[in-house]
């Protein structure tokens, strides 16, 4: 079963099985990636690679079903579409562009990494693809999709090893 994430009559939704939940995504909405930066929510299916946590902020791994990594303060994900590490996990400080995993708000306390655009990597077509943590309100994203904290451990609670994330518009 896969989580499924379009619009709704209020905002985006996330459905998995009987439940649904709000949903945030990118700026961008849901569509075709054209490059990187662009703030879309890539439409296809997703499926998830692996989660990192944040140990000082969830006291056990949030999943059974997939690999779980604790991130700490040296963890990046290059978004430079010209380097070799694109679209990949980097340890800081780093020389070209990319995202802190480790984060003083709480948005990456969970971040389920989605394998969109990693096999193979093309530059420019999308990094740092994720289901995160919602921002109050449910702000749009730079790209990925975000649940409120208790819906995404749920979803998680929920989820088997060949779940993954749909963008459909």
């Amino acid at each position: 079963m896969d989580l499924i994430v379009k619009p709704g009559p209020d905002g985006h939704l996330a459905s998995f099985g009987d439940k649904t939940w709000p949903c945030a995504v990118g700026r961008s909405g849901i569509g075709q990636k054209l490059a990187e930066g662009d703030g879309v929510s890539p439409i296809g299916c997703w499926p998830i690679r692996r989660i990192f946590y944040r140990a000082d902020r969830l006291d056990h791994a949030p999943s059974d079903a997939f690999p779980c990594q604790v991130t700490d303060r040296q963890d990046g994900w290059c978004d430079a579409a010209d380097h070799p590490d694109y679209n990949r996990l980097v340890r800081l400080p780093f020389d070209a562009s990319h995202e802190e995993m480790w984060r003083e708000d709480a948005l990456y306390d969970i971040v389920v990494v989605l394998g969109q655009n990693d096999n193979p990597v093309v530059p420019g077509a999308g990094s740092a693809i994720f289901l995160h943590i919602a921002r109050p309100g449910y702000s749009p994203t730079a790209g990925c999709a975000a649940l409120s904290r208790e819906d995404l451990l749920e979803f998680l609670s929920l989820a088997g090893p060949d779940t993954r994330l749909c963008f459909q518009a």
